[in-house]
């Protein structure tokens, strides 16, 4: 039996979700949130989970249901097995959560120095690199790195419409036709993308280049737990199985009715009320966990291309969403929390926790000269970052910012599984009670589409009318 299967060991790694210092009291009436108004919001958040429970049967929600998909653990499982034995490098090429993803879950599951060990220290799994950015030095650094011969590329795209992926697609795809070594330009290559459609699909089907799936809706930002995410984790000896164990354990959590025992509801109520009656539109993510960064830097990509919207579903005006800022606790709390502290109340803070760190590290005596060091000794530095996270809610509370905390027992794929979908289903639910569809993304759409029309690709002629004003200059600004 494996551990996510005994229950005893899934109940002890089971996720908190702490509000009080979310709630009025202890803060102010004008600064925390009552039961009241929670209470007053729970019959929409009732509505809400019915109609989501039956667009999750109707197949609409496919992010809810790919962590049930054992055919697909079994199938990432046997292509990493086969062509493990001779890929030293593992490289995705994608842009926003699409590439996230994957370092996210790098980030927190393996030792941040993981592509500095040796293959065997790496038990026989490639290196992982994340090509997210197109800047052409960076990409070009990375492609001298690597040992072409011995690398398999992971091409992301849903639509096969995102220029940079495409563009280094095809820089990767002329470089294995030049220098590719022995082995087939296709065996250098993986594609995940659309099921049924699109170019690369083509791909797939012609030149028998290996294919995953995209869940059909939503695009990337969502997909962190289908093969967009799985199977990059898979080929750095992540344990997708128990990951996938860990969001399921959460989804059978945030089932539940009551809005006091479904932390997902619980979260989108409290930021949904925080972001529009108490105008907290700043959302900062931080957590005091070296290896959860990167779930931050997911997070922030998912929270703002969701919510970041123009009008709502009856085609009203109404901006809504919340400026994401990502930092990292005990480093960044002083620069982050200084402004909430002495500037305008407009931050909504989530603190991530651990209540056991995989490593303890007791802090020595001083000695002579410095004795007020010694009050340091007999402590360790996992007791220390404890107490920063406690003092920086606390400090904060006391001058009415209100903060969520979220504890992970220990960081393992179980509890990263139950986080992953805890914050895509409070994203989406949240997104509900705005009344604004969280699945779309109007404003970056609008913005690929801009960019293939400065690059002067036909069909996009109309997509830079709007913005002839714009493109004028004057000298005089220019300095």
């Amino acid at each position: 039996m494996k551990r996510w299967q005994d229950p005893s060991w899934a109940e002890e790694m089971k996720l908190e979700l702490d509000a009080n210092l979310m709630m009025a009291p202890p803060l102010a009436p004008g600064a925390g949130i009552s039961s009241a108004d929670l209470d007053r919001l729970s019959p929409r958040l009732t509505a809400i989970q019915q109609k989501l429970e039956s667009d999750r049967e109707a197949g609409r929600l496919p992010f809810l249901t790919v962590p049930y998909q054992p055919g697909l653990v079994q199938e990432i499982k046997k292509y990493v097995r086969g062509v493990k034995g001779w890929v030293e490098n593992f490289v995705v090429l994608g842009s926003g959560g699409s590439a996230l993803g994957a370092r996210a879950l790098q980030t927190a599951l393996n030792p941040p120095s993981f592509n500095l060990l040796s293959r065997t220290m790496r038990k026989g799994f490639p290196r992982l690199f994340v090509a997210e950015s197109i800047d052409p030095d960076g990409f070009q650094a990375l492609l001298e790195l690597v040992d072409l011969r011995k690398t398999l590329f992971q091409v992301i795209s849903k639509s096969a419409g995102t220029a940079g992926t495409i563009s280094q697609y095809l820089i990767v795809r002329d470089l294995l036709k030049r220098r590719g070594g022995n082995r087939k330009e296709s065996e250098h290559l993986v594609v995940t993308t659309d099921p049924e459609a699109g170019n690369l699909r083509k791909i797939i089907r012609g030149d028998g280049v290996a294919g995953f799936e995209i869940p059909p809706l939503p695009g990337g930002r969502f997909s962190i737990l289908s093969a967009v995410g799985l199977l990059p984790a898979a080929m750095v000896g992540i344990d997708i199985e128990e990951l996938l164990a860990g969001a399921r354990d959460m989804d059978r959590r945030c089932r539940d009715k009551s809005l006091w025992k479904n932390p997902a509801a619980l979260g989108a109520a409290l930021a949904f009320l925080a972001c529009g009656e108490k105008k907290r539109t700043i959302r900062v993510f931080m957590p005091y966990v070296d290896a959860l960064s990167g779930i931050g830097d997911w997070f922030a990509r998912l929270w703002v291309e969701s919510l970041g919207q123009r009008v709502d579903r009856q085609g009203r005006e109404i901006r809504t969403g919340q400026t994401p800022v990502c930092a990292l606790g005990a480093a960044n709390q002083r620069s982050q929390s200084r402004p909430p502290l002495e500037g305008p109340a407009d931050g909504l803070f989530t603190f991530v926790g651990v209540k056991a760190y995989g490593a303890t590290l007791p802090i020595p005596a001083a000695g002579p000269p410095i004795e007020a060091w010694n009050d340091l000794s007999g402590h360790s530095l996992n007791e220390l970052i404890q107490s920063e996270l406690q003092a920086t809610r606390l400090t904060l509370a006391r001058v009415g910012r209100p903060s969520l905390l979220i504890t992970l027992p220990r960081v393992n794929p179980f509890t990263v599984g139950q986080l992953l979908f805890l914050l895509e289903l409070e994203t989406y639910l949240c997104g509900q009670l705005l009344e604004i569809n969280p699945l779309e993304q109007p404003g970056v759409e609008e913005g690929k589409n801009l960019a293939y029309a400065l690059l002067g690709r036909k069909g996009y002629e109309n997509s830079i009318q709007d913005w002839e004003p714009f493109l004028k200059t004057e000298s005089r600004f220019i300095i």
